[in-house]
């Protein structure tokens, strides 16, 4: 009897050579559904070429650089995201982030005003649960002075990203800081831009902003956590459409999983494929938003 564990029947074919550029592990401070590991096993079993992985409340480059010297077949990264608990806003944490190998530069996340605003009005007990509460006293970071121009931090910020030609991701800004932000770091000479889960309720970002930001030569994140039972943001009929109306040319698919609660990132990505082609986004266009566009930002 056989009892091989057949990937092929696992996860859809398409997700062979693909990336996923938005996923979590542990080590966390919060509940997840795979350690590093065990992420990119399965991601390396359903046949794909890399992973981003990200952490709210840590560095993931020094994790992602070990993971290449034992797996050196996988093309994984990570970055620093800009949080109160990696330094905030801080020229200097995103220096050495950058010259120690960080692919990616996020924007604060859940130390965002933006975040904070999100979730006074929505409560939700599967995220960022934490086994001791978390001092988010002061998580009321933005990008702009009282001006409402772009702090001059964030612009040393965004200098070091060009001269890395790092990739820029917008976090939990709100649409109106994405804006902005986008317009200075084009301004700056950043061109690696990928504006987050624009379809997910934290930060959620109107069509006709998503479209501009496209038209400015970012990639969009269609996230699959926007789909499910814990925001129910879109639906997938709606998302389809959304990828018809920007182009999957602009789009990248991700889940932004890694939630206990969750599929794995990798069966989650394979639902999310499958449901899409059900919605009429071809073949083609999936596997230009799953392999040709994430290897055009991380790779150029």
């Amino acid at each position: 009897m056989n009892y091989r564990n057949d990937a092929e029947d696992q996860y859809h074919p398409l997700l062979k050579g693909a990336y996923e550029l938005h996923v979590h592990s542990s080590p966390s401070a919060f509940p997840r559904k795979q350690t590093d590991w065990e992420l990119v096993t399965e991601a390396r079993e359903a046949g794909m070429e890399g992973l981003v992985i990200k952490a709210h409340e840590g560095a993931t480059f020094g994790r992602a650089a070990l993971i290449r010297q034992q797996m050196p077949d996988m093309q994984v990264y990570g970055g620093l995201v800009c949080n109160l608990f990696t330094g905030g806003l801080s020229p200097h944490a995103v220096d050495m982030a950058l010259r120690m190998g960080a692919k990616v530069i996020w924007m604060p996340t859940i130390s965002a005003e933006q975040h904070a605003k999100y979730f006074a009005e929505n409560q939700q007990e599967r995220f960022f649960n934490s086994k001791t509460s978390l001092d988010d006293s002061n998580s009321n970071l933005t990008i702009l002075n009282e001006h409402e121009e772009i702090r001059d931090e964030v612009k040393r910020i965004l200098y070091l990203i060009a001269s890395y030609d790092a990739i820029l991701a917008t976090g939990h800004l709100s649409p109106y800081e994405v804006d902005i932000l986008v317009e200075e770091a084009k301004a700056i000479g950043v061109e690696r831009i990928l504006v987050q889960h624009a379809d997910l309720g934290i930060a959620q970002i109107p069509m006709d902003l998503q479209k501009k930001l496209a038209d400015q030569g970012c990639y969009i994140e269609k996230c699959y956590l926007a789909c499910g039972e814990d925001f129910n943001n879109i639906t997938i009929p709606q998302m389809a459409e959304s990828i018809k109306t920007l182009g999957s040319d602009s789009c990248i698919l991700v889940t932004d999983y890694g939630q206990p609660h969750n599929p794995t990132p990798i069966k989650g990505m394979s639902e999310f494929v499958t449901e899409l082609i059900n919605e009429g986004i071809s073949e083609d266009m999936v596997r230009e938003m799953i392999t040709t566009n994430p290897k055009s930002l991380l790779f150029g």
